[in-house]
């Protein structure tokens, strides 16, 4: 199971290692350049090296494989497990843990820390994403609910299609939204200049976000954002839209800073447990890396950049 990829080189001199770290945000570098050596990244069909300069107008072929079920390992892993009984886990999860395997993610994600403490999770739901019933992104910190069984997958999985499920965020804003608080709803799809970022599109798919202003700074306001839908990338880019990017998220227009991921954390989930149908909230405190930040915002009322 695989992709190919087909994309248009725009830039002229630049390195297509750096190219297109910059372009597929699902890969790194370290990985493009692997991928150009074994021959699996091409220029007009032929196989170049990771330094190449690009000569302008030129396509680039990518030839990327999925992995499949069967190639789900058992890894051990240090899971933050804040919860667990007989039908769920919620898990505080750190930032740079991918939840599943996907493009240049074979290993190392969440899933494959869950096959080593539950090898029976394999059976639930997909097989490539076992238990997992939500994602959060790769570097996006926070809480996830993670069924042991297929009742319980289900039970949650309708609440969320309901939106009965509460899911609360932490970012960081540049600027200050005015109104201090509001309503986002639009439509998020495929940006379509861009294959690996989401964006407001017309023939997108609902969603909608409710944000709210904690705290003034100067420059940058610190909110909680509740989403109604769970659509990719949802809180970056409504955003973004308004004109206010989460502080790190470079990929929406965020500045860059000391933390070298985007200020946002998933902060508090509620919903009805299956075994006893009462609805139960569960919250994580900020993680250290977020604390300094806010702490050097609020002390030097700028960002330290990386």
């Amino acid at each position: 199971m695989g992709e190919i990829r087909h994309i248009r080189a725009n830039v002229v001199g630049e390195r297509l290692d750096r190219f297109l770290a910059s372009t597929q945000t699902d890969l790194t570098r370290a990985q493009i350049y692997n991928m150009i050596l074994s021959g699996l990244i091409k220029i007009d069909e032929h196989n170049v090296k990771p330094a190449y300069r690009i000569k302008g107008d030129e396509i680039i072929v990518l030839y990327i494989s999925y992995p499949t079920a069967d190639d789900l390992i058992s890894e051990e892993m240090d899971l933050n497990v804040i919860y667990e009984d007989m039908d769920l886990l919620v898990i505080d999860k750190p930032s740079g843990i991918v939840v599943h395997p996907g493009p240049g993610h074979k290993s190392g994600t969440l899933a494959n820390g869950l096959i080593a403490r539950m090898p029976t999770i394999g059976e639930v739901g997909e097989r490539i994403r076992p238990g997992i019933i939500h994602r959060l992104d790769k570097d996006t910190s926070g809480l996830i609910v993670v069924a042991k069984n297929a009742i319980s997958h289900e039970h949650i999985s309708k609440q969320i299609k309901n939106r009965t499920v509460l899911k609360m965020y932490i970012a960081m804003l540049s600027g200050h939204p005015n109104p201090s608080e509001g309503i986002i709803k639009s439509h998020v799809g495929r940006d379509p200049s861009h294959r690996k970022r989401m964006a407001v599109v017309d023939n997108g798919r609902y969603a909608e976000s409710h944000f709210r202003v904690l705290e003034k700074l100067n420059g940058y306001s610190l909110a909680s954002i509740e989403i109604k839908t769970g659509r990719t990338h949802q809180i970056r880019v409504h955003m973004s839209s308004i004109g206010h990017p989460i502080v790190g998220d470079t990929i929406y227009g965020g500045e860059r800073s000391t933390i070298n991921r985007q200020f946002l954390h998933a902060s508090k989930i509620g919903f009805k447990l299956p075994s006893t149908g009462v609805y139960t909230e569960f919250e994580s405190k900020m993680p250290e890396d977020l604390l300094d930040l806010l702490q050097n915002i609020r002390n030097n009322s700028k960002i330290a950049r990386g």
